[in-house]
């Protein structure tokens, strides 16, 4: 097999989906023993890393907890605030709890769980 360069690996990964990509993650983790998780700074303390703990939050991630009696309409509504598919927002409905969107702004967030709490759902904002 011939070796793929970073950029025909990074070609190959844009044509998965995010829930192919999790389980590429999750398998990567078991073979090679290893965890994928973004690298933490140690701080020396003092005034400046009081000064950054104080800092309002900007990015927020919207979990739905529950999919509610109206399970259809709350699939939609993923769809809509995603670019998953429909067999993917499914399962993501049907895997609750589970995070809808990563990272977005507050604005972004308190719209996306307005929608689908009118859609029957249940969400949480972290």
């Amino acid at each position: 097999m011939a070796k793929l360069s970073q950029d025909e690996l990074l070609a190959q990964f844009e044509t998965l989906t995010l829930i192919e990509l999790s389980e590429f993650v999750k398998a990567f983790e078991e073979k090679f023993d290893v965890k994928a998780a973004a690298p933490v700074a140690i701080s020396g303390g003092g005034p400046v890393a009081a000064v950054e703990a104080v800092e309002e939050q900007d990015e927020f991630d919207v979990v739905l907890t529950a999919a509610g009696d109206k399970k259809i309409q709350v699939i939609k509504e993923v769809r809509a605030l995603t670019s998953l598919g429909l067999k993917e927002a499914k399962d993501l409905v049907d895997g609750t709890p589970a995070t809808v969107l990563e990272k977005v702004a507050k604005e972004a967030a308190d719209k996306a769980k307005a929608a689908l709490e009118a859609a029957g759902a249940s969400v949480t904002v972290k």
